[in-house]
């Protein structure tokens, strides 16, 4: 009997404790840091701003020479030697490789004698042609008083005839042997194979020894102008057309251009620090692509910048004016769609589609769906639902236009 009135005490005093730590539990709160349970989430949010912003191209652009030159022998003959070092600048007249002179170096030799032996043989004709010319003279009166006879007359006459036929055929074959000597002179300075401009010069195409021909297509090697240096990029017809919307003068077209200025992205990332301008654009669009090439000119002191490089070259199309502006990131894409979240005057969250347009830096231009002071959450997009309560805070990132990535 006491066993089982010990036992009843002790269930009763249990259930005591347990009444009374759930009266306490319910009396006093729990202390525990961060936010209520049911509380509104924080989230960033900024406001839609409105102002005219410069929109971008980007496209790949491939360098070259400003002027390329192909070096290529002009006579047959066998190199020498090679007188430059190669990826080296080289001044216009300057000797790059010699190819064996002594062929060239005869046959101007034996030029220049042709031409001797023709001018000596014109001094004969032409002494020939005075004896003739006096014989003529001399027999001329004799005839008329009948001292000589009218046969003595006509043979003179006719010797003087020939000889100077003689001498105009002398001093013809005199032109033929002075050309000779100055095709010979130009085919012996051709073994000097010179820069025709100042430029680097490539890798040699053909070694000393090799026999080089004035048949064979290939250069003996190119030297190349690189300061100023080529960018070539392509366009789309869209985008040239828009341009000269714009601009539908040739002389607004040329002066915008000049005051337009190019950015090149290096292949490494980063943007090169001289700026270039648009020197041309090619006479026809590509049917093949539908891009119009343009040829841009950058600065390259010290000949930093090679042909054959990649970059992108980066510029300003056109001015859009009063802009709507929200941070990239504020921008959801859900199946090809674009969605921002909305606040209202309550705080509560409404999920709007908008249409997107340029991208300018790290913003987005809303062509459609949001208006001027509209507040749009930027950071905490995974905590937001339609119709939930937030609360709101600044946006801690800058909502500036970057100047390329």
């Amino acid at each position: 009997m006491n066993t089982l009135l010990k036992y009843k005490l002790w269930i009763g005093g249990a259930f005591c404790l347990l009444v009374i730590g759930l009266i306490i539990d319910a009396t006093y709160p729990k202390h525990v840091s961060g936010a209520q349970p049911g509380a509104p989430p924080d989230v960033e949010v900024v406001q839609v701003e409105q102002k005219d912003v410069p929109v971008y191209g980007q496209w790949i652009g491939t360098l070259d020479g400003f002027v390329n030159a192909d070096v290529k022998a002009q006579v047959t003959g066998y190199l020498l030697r090679q007188d430059y070092k190669e990826g080296s600048f080289v001044s216009k007249g300057q000797l790059l490789f010699q190819i064996d002179p002594r062929p060239f170096q005869a046959a101007l030799d034996q030029a220049k004698a042709q031409f001797a032996q023709a001018k000596a043989l014109l001094i004969n004709a032409e002494a020939n042609q005075r004896k003739s010319q006096l014989d003529v003279e001399r027999y001329t009166p004799l005839a008329k008083q009948q001292a000589a006879t009218q046969q003595d007359l006509d043979n003179a006459v006719q010797t003087n005839l020939a000889n100077a036929a003689t001498v105009e055929t002398t001093k013809a074959q005199i032109q033929g042997a002075a050309a000779a000597v100055e095709t010979a002179q130009i085919n012996f300075n051709f073994t000097r194979v010179v820069s025709p401009i100042d430029g680097v010069a490539g890798l040699a195409q053909n070694q000393v020894g090799d026999l080089v021909s004035t048949s064979s297509s290939s250069p003996i090697t190119t030297v190349s102008t690189v300061d100023p240096i080529k960018v070539y990029f392509t366009p789309s017809e869209q985008e040239y057309l828009a341009f000269t919307r714009q601009f539908p003068t040739v002389a607004s077209r040329e002066a915008q251009e000049r005051r337009m200025p190019i950015a090149l992205i290096l292949a490494d990332g980063t943007t090169y620090k001289y700026q270039g301008r648009v020197e041309f654009a090619n006479r026809q669009v590509d049917q093949n692509t539908g891009t119009i090439r343009i040829a841009a000119l950058f600065p390259n002191p010290g000949n930093i910048l090679r042909p054959g490089g990649y970059g992108q070259v980066r510029a300003i199309t056109r001015i859009q004016s009063g802009a709507l502006l929200v941070p990239q990131r504020a921008v959801t894409e859900v199946q090809n769609s674009y969605q921002v979240a909305v606040l209202d005057s309550e705080n509560k969250v409404s999920i709007r589609n908008v249409k997107v347009g340029d991208r300018v830096g790290n913003l987005w231009v809303i062509a459609d769906g949001l208006k001027p002071g509209e507040r749009v959450v930027a950071e905490g997009l995974q905590k937001v639902g339609p119709g939930m309560r937030v609360n709101p805070q600044p946006f801690t990132a800058r909502m500036t236009e970057a100047k390329g990535r």
